[in-house]
């Protein structure tokens, strides 16, 4: 049994290290992270083994080598967690990317979008004269607006200060 501890113990510090290095990888970081996903694989089994085994030692020594594999398998499984994070944060950071690339490749302008109005109004048979009018009067009508909310204030005021 204690050969076989030895090298999963080993192999948990070597993924430790790759966890190091899986954070600072940027392009090789899916690789790695497969293999990190491959070498936990591989440990689990060897507990399985190990936990085996660890029944069949004798009594005086069977509790401590149950401490020492579930010490093992705690680790392996905060790995885990650990890889599993890692992933999880990456896959975040590309929809991020993805999304903000999306964002970037529109274009977002008034200009075009009121020559299309334009455009559309032309197929219709609307003369430029009478679009200049239909601006025009939306513009007067802003100001109707303006003076109408303005007047409705001014009497809700009114109305207020001398009713109570």
């Amino acid at each position: 049994m204690e050969p076989l501890y030895q090298q999963t113990h080993k192999q948990v510090h070597e993924i430790q290290s790759h966890m190091g290095r899986l954070e600072t990888a940027d392009k090789q970081a899916l690789h790695l992270e497969n293999e990190i996903q491959a070498s936990i694989d591989q440990v689990f089994s060897r507990l399985e083994r190990l936990e085996i085994l660890s029944s069949k030692e004798p009594p005086n020594k069977r509790q401590n080598a149950k401490l020492r594999v579930d010490q093992l398998k705690y680790d392996v499984q905060h790995l885990q967690t650990a890889l599993r994070n890692f992933q999880h944060r990456r896959y975040a950071r590309e929809q991020q990317e993805r999304q903000r690339e999306e964002l970037l490749s529109r274009t977002f302008t008034t200009n075009g979008t009121q020559k299309k109005i334009l455009d559309i109004a032309n197929m219709l048979g609307l003369s430029n004269t009478v679009m200049r009018l239909i601006e025009k009067r939306a513009f007067q009508d802003k100001y109707f607006m303006l003076g109408g909310m303005l007047l409705t204030c001014v009497l809700m005021f009114l109305v207020v200060q001398y009713l109570t």
